[in-house]
């Protein structure tokens, strides 16, 4: 009598838990300082393969209109045209192609970035998953932060003025940071 061995499954889902993600970044403002922001509405799915993280996959979607500066001018402006152009494009999302294991405990996470309607490769340097936690409701989390830095040029966020003194007003790579907990569905 002969059996076959039936593979057993180490995926899970995971969905993005908004009240406890961030998505943040930062920019040069005249040369000199870093502005930051943050976008406050965050959802996904992480599709996790505890035996082999490498099979893993991550999709997010970032609402634009949730930009936040802490200055209502520059935040309009940064929905406007000139920016995140938010009526026509309402959406930033990143969805893997490849997962690598960097070393115990860090990820890169390749895939497709999309600003303003338009896609580019990126690479995010991932800390994580961390191990799965109960929390006092019932639920199993896990948390991963990730970063990237992007020139925004290259999705078509090319709006700037000169300085009398030189340079420019707004620098051209930006840092992105996100600090993601996922509930297991």
């Amino acid at each position: 009598m002969s059996t076959l061995a039936i593979p057993q499954t180490s995926t899970t889902t995971w969905n993005i838990d908004p009240t406890h993600s961030v998505a943040d970044f930062k920019v040069k403002h005249m040369m000199i300082a870093n502005v930051r922001g943050q976008f406050g509405k965050v959802s996904g799915v992480l599709t996790l393969d505890a035996s082999d993280l490498t099979k893993s996959r991550v999709e997010a979607l970032i609402e634009a209109g949730s930009i936040e500066t802490r200055d209502a001018q520059r935040d309009a402006h940064l929905k406007s045209a000139d920016f995140l152009h938010v009526e026509k494009f309402p959406t930033l999302s990143f969805k893997s192609t490849r997962i690598s294991l960097v070393r115990d405990g860090e990820l890169a996470a390749e895939g497709d970035l999309t600003i303003r309607g338009v896609t580019r490769k990126a690479q995010f340097s991932v800390e994580g998953p961390t191990p799965p936690t109960k929390d006092p409701w019932g639920n199993t989390r896990v948390a991963v932060s990730a970063t990237t830095k992007i020139n925004r040029k290259d999705f078509g966020l090319t709006w700037n003025t000169a300085l009398e003194t030189g340079g420019i007003l707004v620098g051209d790579e930006v840092t992105i940071n996100l600090d993601v907990e996922f509930i297991k569905a």
